[in-house]
């Protein structure tokens, strides 16, 4: 047996309350010393994904567990600045591709203290602070959306896994009232159960329902208007043409992924209530119009649902993942209670020594509540909201850029931080998705793409798409990247023009030689 190696970090290599914690801000120190030397100052590091990934992998050397380690700060120096040399920065101004936003530091700060705790929020004796924090934090988020005493909810691991758990409560509360335990005996002793929601809706709703067993066919798709939004009589009619079904709820979206519109609320909650069904709402991204008094109007009937999701890894500006799910009513997470001896011992939870693992899928939980709960206490709902609202300035700022631009196409307004547009020329596909591949490739900004049906065209058609989720990004910023893709769109469109000539060319000589 080998002897170990003394730790560079002192006598203990554990997290331990005291020295164990400071070596965690002495690691980080190292490690920031690192990235300020080596960061390669934009959003993505120059050059093509093979030669980049291929980079990584070179600075790594061969696969395989070293039989010695190089020692703590070494072993963090060395990714700290491979993270630094090929990472992504999500602070730099340029970066709005994705509801990916940059953390604060606060919450990173807390993010690395619950590391430190390695609590799990399943029972109480695996970390009681954690579970009274994640109560308060629940409670206040769910005050925030309107919902009264009775109401509760349960940390996730994403937005995903948040509509799924949501899902799948609507369906065990919704057999429960017509005598079936679906816990017990499935979902065939159903008839047809089906979920309705809109056609743009988040694709996790239906890979929730195969998850569920329901299959993806359990979905069916509700028209949207111009804005992308759910139309509350398509609604009302695919609710009567669905025949006999069971439907299990309504999925509505505030904030869709694409362009950030929200779904008519309380039209759909008079529909949902008229035929009792569950009201869940997806407000992954949206959620956080409710720290803004600005911008809070936009989810007007969301304390009618049942569920809601929220995520705060997008509008929240946490380290991921910070994902919640809301219940109205807490007492209908009854269906996923467990009893386990190991865990929870019913004279256990007698005396108090309860945790929250009925209240999700996961046993061993972490506590990603610390991170919410700092930047709450730190900065409040009015500073968050003022955040938001800074975000959305720059995207009608955005708006107003391309409305300026005979050559650039706004195809769908602000709603919250999000505007989509694309690029006026004749290879519309080609062009606009090189324009951005160009922008990543040259190191030069980060922007997203999707493909949107355009009216008066048959097929979705690719466009751009700008997530502004930095409030320190500034308008001369949002100038200087529609500078750059104007520049390099001229030069993208004329290679394309030559290629499609090329191609022309060749093709005319073929048919010449037959």
């Amino acid at each position: 047996m080998t002897e170990d190696r003394e730790s560079t970090w002192g006598a203990s290599r554990f997290a331990r309350p005291g020295q164990g914690w400071a070596n965690i801000g002495r690691g980080l120190t190292e490690a920031a010393e690192s990235v300020t030397d080596h960061h390669h100052g934009a959003p993505l590091p120059a050059g093509d994904p093979v030669s980049v990934l291929a980079a990584v992998n070179g600075s790594l050397g061969a696969p395989g567990i070293p039989e010695s380690g190089i020692g703590e700060s070494a072993a963090l120096s060395r990714l700290a600045r491979l993270v630094a040399e090929f990472g992504l920065d999500l602070t730099h101004p340029l970066t709005t591709a994705h509801l990916q936003p940059a953390p604060l530091s606060v919450a990173v700060a807390a993010d690395a203290l619950a590391s430190a705790t390695n609590a799990s929020l399943d029972t109480y004796d695996s970390g009681p602070a954690t579970l009274a924090l994640e109560t308060w934090t629940v409670q206040s988020l769910a005050r925030m959306a309107g919902f009264g005493e009775q109401a509760g909810g349960v940390f996730s691991p994403g937005g995903s896994i948040s509509n799924m758990l949501a899902l799948m409560i609507a369906r065990d509360h919704t057999a429960a009232r017509r005598g079936v335990d679906v816990r017990q005996d499935g979902v065939g002793a159903l008839r047809r159960p089906v979920v309705f929601c809109s056609r743009v809706a988040h694709f996790s709703v239906h890979r929730a329902c195969a998850a569920l067993g329901l299959g993806e066919s359990a979905v069916i798709p509700v028209e949207v208007d111009a804005h992308h939004r759910m139309i509350p009589e398509a609604l009302e009619r695919a609710i009567r043409q669905a025949g006999e079904v069971t439907p299990l709820a309504i999925v509505a979206t505030a904030g869709t992924t694409d362009f950030g519109t929200v779904d008519p609320l309380p039209e759909i909650a008079d529909i949902a209530e008229r035929h009792e069904i569950w009201l869940h709402v997806d407000a992954a991204y949206g959620f956080g119009t409710l720290f803004s008094d600005r911008l809070s109007g936009l989810l007007r009937g969301v304390d009618r649902a049942d569920s809601v999701t929220l995520d705060l890894h997008k509008v929240g500006w946490q380290p991921a993942a910070a994902s919640l799910m809301l219940l109205s009513d807490a007492d209908r997470f009854v269906s996923l209670n467990r009893s386990v001896a190991y865990l929870n011992p019913d004279d256990d939870v007698e005396a108090g020594y309860s945790g929250l693992l009925g209240q999700t899928l996961q046993t061993t939980r972490r506590p990603d509540v610390l991170k919410v709960a700092a930047t709450l206490l730190a900065y409040g709902r009015r500073e968050l909201g003022g955040m938001l609202e800074r975000c959305n300035d720059l995207a009608v700022y955005a708006e107003q850029r391309v409305a300026t631009e005979l050559q650039l196409e706004l195809i769908a307004p602000v709603t919250l931080t999000t505007i989509v547009f694309r690029y006026r020329c004749a290879d519309l596909d080609a062009v606009n998705g090189e324009l951005r591949r160009r922008l990543i490739t040259d190191g030069k900004a980060l922007i997203g793409r999707t493909q949107v049906r355009v009216p008066g065209q048959d097929e979705p058609q690719t466009c751009l798409k700008l997530t502004l989720l930095n409030p320190e990004t500034s308008e001369s910023d949002i100038d200087e990247l529609f500078d750059e893709l104007l520049r390099l769109a001229i030069e993208v469109e004329s290679e394309s023009t030559s290629v499609a000539g090329d191609q022309a060319r060749s093709e005319e000589m073929v048919r010449v030689s037959e």
